[in-house]
């Protein structure tokens, strides 16, 4: 992509309705954009169908989920999940007798990873292992899920498959220095992609984040053409990260957390779905503003962009509900501390010479610097310590609007899908959350009527 590509309307659903089937695949743990699609897809009354990834046991085989995981899987989810394990990833698979990639970065230490080579080869075999282990696994979900939907129903596949980092003490050694270290602690994030685990790594990252969203599109082909033939509607949808546009001095500007380094993947997941659009598939990566999540909060500094949501939801009108969050999020802040303090402090961030060369599109996803990664890392834990309660946070509160928000644009705008590739920005967030909010209160003063 040359420059992003913002969704600019907010579209209702016209196309999905009672008795549709959503397929949620990847399955559904903790905080994540995922709950608010799904929810969604239940309003409208859809069959909910998920699937697991399965679960590793003492001898890393990998195992469907036992009686009373499922049990749990499926409430969590609302629906029904298929049982096959689709783990995805080349990290815990090997040749019959082999060591895995994870058991090859074993031998890293902290001093050595740098220089360490890894035997790439091996690791292709690795890595023919473990999809090949996927695809007739993901075949058989397949042939499962065809079974279960009816003649006449539209479908909704919804990607959330994303990560691929291998339990490697080394690496989560070097990752806490990259992504929350500063000062002395501090390491460059383009060090590790230039090394022989960081190559490891990204690929991995492309296997699960990029990669399953084609099996997907290709496995579901036969389901795609008998839906079709009997004419119903098939649409694709997946998550995708690429920075966001919000407000900075006033304007909306395109902004990102650096280094994000997933970022590859995340590219090559946008032209998975250029390659499926341009075939007459529709197939559309919706890159998301910045929440906090299970794994997100892996990058601390993340989560600042988020806050100016709340300039946004005055900018774009938001009246009294948008004063209640800045109020509801001034609570969480200890006394003597402001959101106007926040504010000041993301702003100067913003602001900061060492920022700037960070706002290039086209550069992305750029590398970290000491400078840069002192100032993001600093400001978060500065920010974070003006709370009440660190478990408690501004940046959670605005999360779960936005998980909202995404979920009823993304949903909207499937029945007519634009392109490929779309962002969703700060802007179309705000007037999505004010306009549900407005709604809202127009059928309460009705029903006082």
């Amino acid at each position: 992509m040359k420059k992003p590509i913002a969704l600019e309307t907010i579209s209702d659903n016209t196309v999905f309705r009672k008795g549709d089937v959503f397929v949620l695949f990847g399955e559904l743990f903790g905080r994540g954009y995922a709950t608010g699609l799904l929810d969604q897809a239940r309003k409208a009354g859809m069959q909910i169908v998920g699937i697991t990834v399965g679960r590793r046991d003492e001898n890393n085989s990998l195992r469907p989920l036992t009686n009373e995981e499922l049990a749990e899987a499926e409430a969590r989810l609302g629906g029904t999940i298929i049982n096959v394990p689709l783990m995805a990833g080349f990290d815990l698979d090997a040749p019959e007798g082999g060591p895995t990639a994870t058991d090859m970065l074993a031998g890293l230490t902290l001093e050595s990873w740098e220089r360490e080579k890894l035997d790439w080869d091996y690791i292709e075999k690795c890595q023919a292992v473990a999809t090949e282990r996927f695809t007739t696994a993901l075949a058989k979900v397949m042939s499962i899920l065809d079974g279960m939907i009816p003649a006449g129903r539209n479908v909704f596949f919804a990607h959330t498959m994303a990560g691929g980092i291998p339990k490697a003490k080394v690496f989560l050694v070097v990752a806490n220095r990259i992504y929350k270290g500063t000062g002395a602690r501090h390491m460059s994030s383009q060090a590790l992609i230039d090394s022989d685990m960081g190559k490891l790594i990204l690929r991995n990252f492309d296997e699960v984040s990029a990669n399953t969203f084609r099996h997907l599109i290709d496995a579901s082909a036969a389901i795609r053409e008998r839906v079709e033939a009997e004419g119903g509607q098939v649409r694709y949808t997946a998550y995708g990260y690429h920075g966001t546009g919000i407000l900075i001095g006033g304007e909306y500007r395109w902004q990102t957390y650096t280094n994000y380094t997933q970022g590859y993947a995340k590219m090559r997941l946008e032209g998975i779905a250029e390659d499926a659009w341009a075939k007459g598939i529709k197939a559309s990566v919706y890159n998301c503003p910045e929440i906090r999540t299970n794994s997100s909060d892996v990058f601390t500094g993340i989560e600042l962009p988020l806050i100016p949501l709340l300039l946004a939801l005055k900018k774009e009108n938001g009246g009294k509900w948008a004063d209640e969050q800045w109020q509801a999020c001034e609570a969480l802040l200890a006394d003597g501390h402001t959101l106007d303090d926040v504010m000041s402090k993301i702003s100067s961030l913003q602001a900061s010479d060492v920022m700037v060369p960070f706002y290039d599109f086209s550069a992305w996803p750029m590398p970290n610097s000491q400078s840069q990664a002192d100032l993001t890392i600093g400001t978060s834990n500065e920010i974070t310590a003006m709370h009440r309660d660190s478990k408690v946070m501004i940046s959670d509160l605005l999360s779960a609007l936005v998980v909202e928000a995404t979920g009823r644009l993304i949903f909207g705008a499937s029945s007519e899908p634009r392109g490929p590739v779309q962002w969703l920005n700060h802007d179309v967030v705000a007037r999505c959350l004010n306009a549900s909010r407005e709604c809202a209160e127009s059928t309460q003063r009705l029903q006082v009527a």
